[in-house]
């Protein structure tokens, strides 16, 4: 199991922000990394439908098989 730990400015700075803001930031964050996701895959596999692309993607992100 890897455990992160967040250095004490990124702390700092989470620790004033709302919940709201907080899921915005994780949401933001998320997004982010399934795009980069789907255009990694798309450029690895040329030949795959976006229905495989897309279910590749979430196939990962749910697993944790970035």
């Amino acid at each position: 199991m890897v455990v992160e730990v967040i250095d004490d400015a990124s702390f700092e700075m989470l620790r004033h922000k709302s919940g709201a803001e907080k899921l915005r930031i994780a949401f933001g964050m998320f997004s982010w990394a399934r795009r980069m996701l789907l255009s990694h895959l798309r450029a690895e596999h040329p030949d795959w439908t976006e229905d495989q692309v897309t279910r590749e993607a979430a196939r990962r992100l749910l697993h944790g098989a970035l």
